[in-house]
């Protein structure tokens, strides 16, 4: 049954939230390694935008304004995805704030339910999550996501969903972006392709007691997104261009690679396929 409570079904709808050149600018402040060109993020998120199309799933555009902020290109992290509707999430970003709100009225003309939200002072972004079956949710605890955050979510997804909280490393700190998703990403029911000196003890564990495979990320390609990949479908992914050595273990894995250029839509602001987008429905 088609739903959405499921990390690697086929894709089926899939909204996105094109770049909005005239809050480019504010590259700086919300910690873009460099300015992005206005042309060229705008022919790459189209582009991308075809290659989500290729696998039938109907594209959403959002479209609702949010005012100097070019993170918001990347839905994935405002909202969790229910089989019952949007879980509105409170960013650990503080200037991501105001992006919930608006992400919701874009779902709600798309017509998804807004069935609860995160409230201060809890704080959850949706790349600190992914579901490994339709009644577990990993989470990942760390700066932008807190216990409160994961609390939240455990009282509004109920008895029927199981949340698993795992520690993220430090690494380079509170001012950068380490999420759960930065680490690894669901490629199959049975597989995920992950970096695994800086994974979670406990969920390195929880793959191997359910049989889980794992595809490794080379050292030199985790600063390059090589751990963040969009299941498209089982065993069907799409990654950022480059990350070759990754992507030859995807594809001895038994895994159809497809990529996209993101120069600009991605490395430049560590946004990558699954940051680009929030799934609406699999199966």
């Amino acid at each position: 049954m088609p739903g959405i409570q499921d990390q690697t079904g086929p894709l089926r709808r899939v909204l996105v939230r094109p770049p909005r050149v005239e809050v480019l600018r504010e590259w700086r402040e919300y910690g873009w390694h460099a300015e992005p060109d206005p042309v060229r993020i705008t022919e790459e998120h189209e582009a991308f935008r075809e290659e989500l199309a290729r696998v039938e799933a109907e594209v959403v555009c959002g479209t609702m304004p949010i005012d100097g902020n070019p993170d918001a290109m990347y839905p994935y992290d405002p909202v969790l995805m229910t089989d019952r509707g949007a879980i509105l999430l409170r960013p650990g970003k503080e200037g991501r704030r105001a992006e919930p709100e608006a992400l919701g009225r874009d779902l709600e003309a798309a017509g998804v339910p807004i069935v609860g939200r995160i409230v201060a002072p809890d704080t959850a972004e949706g790349g600190d999550m992914f579901w490994l079956d339709a009644t577990t949710l990993a989470a990942g605890r760390g700066y932008r996501t807190n216990d409160g955050g994961i609390a939240a979510l455990r009282e509004l997804l109920g008895p029927d969903v199981e949340v698993l909280a795992f520690d993220l490393p430090h690494l380079r700190g509170a001012a950068d972006v380490l999420h759960l998703m930065s680490l690894t990403s669901p490629l199959d029911a049975d597989l995920v392709v992950c970096y695994p000196p800086l994974m979670p003890v406990r969920l390195m564990e929880l793959f191997a007691a359910r049989g889980i495979a794992l595809v490794e990320v080379p050292s030199e390609e985790f600063e390059t997104m090589g751990p963040n990949v969009l299941a498209l479908g089982p065993r069907v992914a799409l990654a950022l261009e480059g990350n070759l050595e990754t992507r030859r273990r995807m594809e001895a894995a038994g895994v159809d690679v497809r990529t996209y250029r993101g120069d600009e839509i991605s490395r430049k602001g560590d946004g990558g396929p699954t940051c680009l987008t929030r799934p609406l429905l699999r199966g």
